[in-house]
């Protein structure tokens, strides 16, 4: 360990918290300190091949002076900050803001909010053990693909990661964010068939190798008939894994001021937004909760930045559940302080995670054996927008596209390019299953506390074809 980390590590999270809110010469002073701990596993051919344990500080200082004109805020992060670097990153921040013109969220720095009991206690920190039982189970599942005929590749990922926030205003704020990601893949021994699953998990307990490696080895099966298919619209099952990838862009896209400003899907025609309308006929609700059971997320606001749904100027406001469509309809859009003044919508920050229920008590395979013709996906990537102004994406198929006759997958087809919009697809959807825990597969290094269900789509648009994998 370098001296400079040494030296981070012998400070106290909330101490530096402490003494950079007492070097402050700004008229108000936001401290958040980051402390990361991170322990991963790496495999490939049915064997480890990494593993390891990392330990870091960020610490963001953000400046806030007053002016004739307006209030100006300045904004610097730095990692393995020593004491000695203390006191030039608070005097940078403060640089910044007093050569920043006004900032336009602008809002008195939150306070009166009680302090949260765990603030001086060590960060939470993660380690290998985290993979005690794990470990075996992945090690028991090498054995079985490898006589099997499969080989298995991929990672386990584990991050804990505790947040201190203090405020000029009193605040003093703690968060403790656990976040485990699982990735793994199922390939033929000549790679011409692949296979992929992904679990989200706070602590790797809930998370079973042999069960994904046996789902990996039946979809393998399917893919041993090949059937090449043209472009065009089918009946598709979007498994929770793809509804989630599209929805949470849904939700970055929300921004309840860009709507009111005419730029985006929920603009209203002739001004105004569209909270109140019907986006789906059937009963959905999308919502997020930082309270949420297995998918628990930071109750109140840590804002590193401003940008279109996040305020500096909002850093520790208490966050609630939040219904976004509720029954099918439009309910909320995100907002900060100033942009909900500005558009007389309720303040309604966003939150770190992201449900949709509301369906029937049916699984996936369920949904699959009540399925005439159509296709069964297994995961999107490279999603890309297209036009704002419907919100319409683009992306590929990924890693198994199955043919669905009769009620039975009779084989693997060839991937596609699709252009869809998250919101007419909601209108669309004619069945949605039941809600689980999923990880997003091209979200996952960004978002990944979601509970989806599997919609099924009339007419999605496969837009091309694709000689992707």
């Amino acid at each position: 360990m370098s001296a400079a980390a040494s030296t981070n590590r012998t400070n106290k999270p909330h101490e530096v918290v402490e003494r950079a809110l007492e070097l402050s010469r700004a008229d108000g002073c936001v401290v958040i300190a980051d402390e990361h701990s991170t322990a991963n596993l790496r495999w490939a051919g049915n064997a480890l091949t990494t593993n390891g344990v990392t330990r870091g500080r960020t610490l963001t200082v953000i400046a806030t002076v007053d002016g004739k004109e307006g209030t100006a805020s300045g904004v610097v992060s730095r990692s393995a900050v020593t004491a000695d670097e203390l006191e030039p990153l608070v005097r940078a921040a403060e640089a910044a803001a007093r050569g920043a013109g006004p900032a336009e969220d602008a809002q008195p720095l939150v306070s009166g909010i009680p302090a949260s009991p765990d603030f001086t206690d060590a960060p939470a920190e993660t380690s290998s053990a985290v993979f005690a039982d794990f470990a075996p189970a992945l090690g028991e599942s090498f054995a079985r693909a490898r006589e099997g005929g499969r080989e298995l590749y991929g990672f386990a990922n584990h991050e804990l990661v505790s947040s201190y926030l203090g405020t000029s205003t009193g605040l003093r704020l703690r968060h403790d964010q656990p976040n485990g990601t699982l990735e793994l893949n199922a390939k033929s021994p000549d790679r011409t068939r692949s296979a992929w699953a992904g679990r989200s998990t706070r602590d790797f307990k809930d998370v079973d190798p042999a069960a994904l490696d046996a789902e990996l080895a039946v979809r393998l099966g399917w893919a041993a008939r090949r059937v090449e298919l043209p472009a065009g619209r089918y009946e598709t099952l979007l498994p929770p894994t793809a509804v989630a990838d599209l929805l949470i862009y849904q939700l970055w896209s929300a921004s309840g001021r860009d709507a009111a400003e005419g730029r985006t899907v929920f603009s209203k025609p002739g001004g105004g937004t569209r909270i109140g309308e019907k986006l789906t006929e059937l009963p959905l609700t999308l919502r997020s909760d930082p309270n949420e059971p297995g998918l628990e997320s930071s109750p109140f606001v840590l804002a590193h930045s401003s940008g279109d749904d996040a305020s500096v100027f909002d850093n520790g406001l208490p966050l609630t559940a939040t219904e976004w469509v509720g029954g099918g309809e439009l309910r909320h859009l995100t907002t900060t302080r100033h942009s909900a003044g500005l558009t007389r919508l309720p303040v309604t920050p966003s939150i770190g995670n992201l449900i949709l229920d509301g369906g029937e008590d049916l699984s996936l395979e369920e949904m699959v054996a009540n399925t005439a013709r159509g296709l069964l996906l297994t995961c999107l990537w490279y999603i890309r927008e297209v036009d704002p102004a419907t919100l319409l994406l683009t992306g590929l198929t990924r890693d198994g596209v199955y043919l669905v006759e009769n009620g039975e997958v009779t084989g693997e087809v060839n991937n596609f390019r699709f252009n869809e919009s998250p919101v007419n697809l909601l209108g669309r959807a004619t069945q949605a299953g039941r809600t689980e825990k999923t990880l997003p597969r091209e979200w996952s290094d960004w978002f990944t506390r979601a509970a989806m269900p599997a919609l099924r789509v009339p007419d999605f648009n496969m837009s091309s074809v694709s000689q992707g994998v």
